[in-house]
């Protein structure tokens, strides 16, 4: 694809636009730095130190190679920039990884120096010419001094209790985003969707009306869960994050929770289909108790009880106002 394109082959760039490239892939990863750690500050003050640490780093470098590029070439400076070349390892804009977890953002800034480095160093053994050899591979040792500077800058800032309070901080927030309004969905679409589906089911003893009046009632109640869970709370005061993430997490479970016993009536057979949406229906009960003692430390069957007995006896008055 390289002769469809206007960008331009590594290999056809100078030794000053190889620095100047370098030069700006030291500014945007600074910036990027910059970036997360003004991200993180307010809720993971330490690692926002250990990116800011970072990010000082990048200008060391950057600051370095200007020098050396005043000195060989002096002080104009080409604009080049790493989208301006084929091949050259890109960077994920900010937009997307600044909603991501603590964890994920972590293993983004690590995955960041590891690809420069393979770059320099894949481009060095590709180079014949001794100046511009030296001069990649000067660049791959930065990039991996780079990567035992962010070991370091770890070790200062996260020390074992900024560590664990930090992960502490994380799970709270995965807790209020995903997990809460996803179980909160599950449990609204696995039980109030049991009497509509096995009262037409026993009304009409047609699985395929049954199928269809499931999938329209598990869509339509995912789809209230979740503009009701967005529109609720826009997160700013109560912490519980982003409305939409909260909106796509009920609604996606909520709809997965009614389809989980519609789906069973794609059988042609009455009584074979309603044999296995009745052992989904407890699987799912089961399920949601299980999730509600795993990550909201709910007794096991203080979870059960509300849970299974009260699918329960959804369930029944569905088959009994259907057999009537």
């Amino acid at each position: 694809m390289f002769y469809f394109t206007q960008r331009r082959r590594f290999n056809e760039l100078s030794e000053q636009e190889i620095l100047a490239l370098a030069i700006s892939s030291e500014e945007d990863d600074a910036r990027i730095y910059r970036g997360y750690a003004e991200r993180l500050r307010e809720d993971y003050p330490a690692t926002a130190a250990v990116f800011d640490g970072m990010a000082a780093e990048e200008d060391t470098h950057r600051a370095a190679l200007i020098d050396l590029h005043e000195a060989r070439f002096g002080p104009t400076i080409p604009l080049i920039r790493r989208e301006h070349v084929a091949g050259f390892y890109a960077r994920r804009p900010i937009w997307l990884v600044e909603n991501l977890g603590l964890d994920r953002i972590r293993e983004e800034a690590a995955v960041m120096e590891r690809d420069a480095e393979r770059f320099y160093t894949a481009a060095a053994a590709r180079t014949s010419d001794a100046a511009t050899r030296k001069l990649l591979g000067d660049l791959a040792a930065a990039e991996a001094g780079h990567q035992v500077t962010a070991t370091e800058l770890g070790d200062r800032h996260l020390g074992a209790e900024e560590t664990d309070a930090e992960d502490a901080t994380a799970h709270r927030q995965f807790l209020l985003t995903w997990v809460q309004p996803g179980l909160a969905g599950l449990m609204d679409g696995s039980v109030s969707t049991l009497a509509p589906i096995f009262a037409t089911a026993f009304a009409t003893q047609d699985t395929w009306t049954t199928f269809l009046v499931g999938v329209a009632a598990s869509v339509g109640a995912g789809i209230s869960m979740g503009f009701t869970e967005a529109a609720s709370d826009d997160g700013a005061l109560s912490g519980r994050g982003s409305p939409l993430k909260r909106g796509f997490a009920s609604g996606i479970m909520t709809t997965v929770g009614g389809l989980g016993h519609a789906l069973p009536y794609l059988i042609p057979d009455f009584w074979t289909a309603t044999i296995i949406a009745v052992l989904i229906v407890f699987v799912e009960l089961w399920a949601i108790a299980w999730i509600q003692n795993r990550f909201m430390e709910t007794p096991f069957w203080r979870a059960a009880l509300q849970v299974v007995v009260g699918g329960a006896l959804v369930l029944a008055a569905g088959v009994l106002i259907g057999s009537g």
